[in-house]
C-alpha cells in the first residue's frame, strides 16, 4: 500500500498536468488569435504566449521534462515522508520492550512501526540470537539496501535538470541559426527580419532555464530530506548494537 500510493500520485501528477497544459495552451491560442486586450492579460497569460511564441518543438520538450520531474519530486517527497520516523520514541520503545519482553517483544514494536529506521531495528534484532557481530553486519548490509530505497529515482530528477537547459541552449542555436539564414538569403541586415529568430531561439533559453531552477529546488530539498534520515538510520545502528550489548549482559 505504501508504494501503492506514490506510484498513484506521479501518475496523477502526469496525466493532470499534460491535461491542463494542453488546455491552457488551446485556450491562449484562442485568446491570441481572437485579439484578447492586453490589459486583461496579467503575468500568466504572457506566460502561456511566451511558450506558444517558443514553438511547440523544443518548447514541448522542455515542458515535458519539467512534468516528468515534478512527478519523480513529488513521488520522491511522499515517499520520504511516509519513510521519516520519531528515532527518539522509537528507541525508547525498543529498549522498554527489550527489558520487559525480551527480543520478541522489541521485534514486534519495529514491526508496527513504518520506515527504514524500525526496518533496521528488525533486521538487527533477528539476527540478536546468533551474536552481536552477526546483528551488526544485518544492520549495516539492509541499512546499504535502505539508502538504495531512499535515493532511487533521483538520478532522473537530476537528469532532467541538466538536459532542461541544454534543450533550450539548443533552441537558441537552432533559432540563431535561422536568423543568420535569412540574412544570407536577403543580402542585408534588418532587424524586423530576424527580430522574430532571435525571439524564439531567447525563449527557448528561458525556460529551460526556469525548469531547471524549479526542479532544483525540489532536488536539494529530497536531498536533504534523504540525508536526515540516512543519519538517523547510522545514530539509530549505534544505539541497538549498545542496547544488544547491554541485553545480553
Amino acid at each position: 500500500m505504501k508504494k501503492l500510493f506514490p506510484s498513484l500520485a506521479v501518475a496523477g501528477a502526469f496525466v493532470a498536468g499534460t491535461n491542463i497544459v494542453s488546455a491552457k495552451v488551446a485556450a491562449v491560442a484562442l485568446l491570441v488569435q481572437e485579439g484578447a486586450p492586453e490589459a486583461e492579460r496579467g503575468f500568466t497569460q504572457l506566460l502561456k504566449e511566451m511558450f506558444i511564441t517558443g514553438g511547440a518543438g523544443f518548447m514541448g520538450i522542455v515542458l515535458l521534462c519539467l512534468i516528468l520531474g515534478l512527478a519523480v519530486a513529488i513521488e520522491r517527497i511522499i515517499y520520504l515522508n511516509m519513510a521519516s520516523t520519531n528515532s527518539a520514541k522509537l528507541k525508547q520503545q525498543v529498549e522498554d520492550a527489550l527489558a520487559s519482553g525480551g527480543v520478541e517483544a522489541a521485534k514486534e514494536v519495529c514491526r508496527n512501526t513504518k520506515g527504514p529506521v524500525a526496518s533496521i531495528y528488525y533486521q538487527g534484532l533477528d539476527r540478536a540470537g546468533e551474536s552481536i557481530e552477526s546483528a551488526e553486519k544485518a544492520v549495516v548490509a539492509y541499512g546499504g539496501v535502505q539508502m538504495g530505497q531512499l535515493e532511487k529515482n533521483v538520478s532522473w530528477l537530476s537528469l532532467f535538470i541538466a538536459i532542461a537547459p541544454m534543450l533550450g541552449f539548443m533552441g537558441t542555436v537552432i533559432g540563431m541559426i535561422a536568423a543568420f539564414q535569412k540574412i544570407a538569403a536577403v543580402g542585408n541586415l534588418s532587424a524586423s527580419l530576424i527580430a522574430g529568430d532571435i525571439q524564439v531561439a531567447l525563449l527557448t533559453t528561458v525556460f529551460g532555464l526556469i525548469t531547471a531552477i524549479i526542479l532544483q529546488i525540489f532536488y536539494n530539498y529530497i536531498i536533504a530530506k534523504i540525508d536526515s534520515i540516512v543519519n538517523d538510520m547510522e545514530d539509530s545502528s549505534i544505539t541497538l548494537i549498545d542496547m544488544l550489548v547491554d541485553h545480553k549482559k
